[in-house]
């Protein structure tokens, strides 16, 4: 499939993006990925990520050949991206509590320590941020957003799938979407 745009899947770390890249994917997108972080207990269908994108405000040459490509990026990377390209952003969004928890129970497993805020300030820090970047966002002609939230990708994978493929030009396989989320890796409830 040729699209003329690059699709960035993002949101907030634990919100559902490797679920999604897996998604479109399976849809029919070629996923710009290096395979440097491998699956693990967090993520057992692999992380789909691209070490090039932290690096994108002094180095956006990988961007040219991600037209007609997914890739992931943290939504505080994309600021960097330059102007000249369509973006298509499938912006992931899940309830801050269980995002929360579940970075901090990625963080244990791995032995890290995460800041030293309580859930109730690193809540409001992510809302902050996120707000400033809509403000941002909206400004920029080169970007298209489609909000996505995570439960309904869990609770409706084939109505979810089907918006997006519209989002992204209506040609992708819904179907096989769909049946990509795996509702049991749903750990982290509200």
């Amino acid at each position: 499939m040729e699209l003329g745009f690059v699709t960035i899947v993002s949101g907030l770390p634990r919100s559902g993006t490797s679920m999604m890249m897996q998604a479109l994917e399976a849809g029919g997108v070629e996923a710009v990925t290096d395979k440097v972080r491998t699956a693990d207990e967090d993520n057992p269908k692999g992380y789909y990520e691209f070490e090039p994108v932290k690096k994108t405000k002094d180095d956006a040459s990988w961007v040219d050949g991600a037209v007609g490509k997914v890739v992931k990026m943290v939504y505080m990377l994309l600021y960097d991206l330059p102007e000249g390209f369509e973006y298509r952003v499938v912006f992931m969004q899940r309830e801050l509590t269980e995002t929360l928890a579940s970075q901090k129970k990625m963080l244990e497993r791995s032995g890290r320590k995460g800041a030293a805020l309580t859930d109730e300030q690193m809540a409001g820090a992510f809302r902050k941020q996120l707000a400033k970047f809509d403000g941002w966002v909206k400004g920029k002609a080169c970007f298209k957003m489609l909000y996505v939230n995570y439960r309904d990708m869990i609770d409706e994978p084939m109505a979810t799938s089907e918006k997006i493929s519209e989002f992204l030009g209506g040609e992708l396989d819904t179907q096989a979407m769909a049946t990509v989320v795996d509702p049991t890796l749903y750990r982290n409830r509200k």
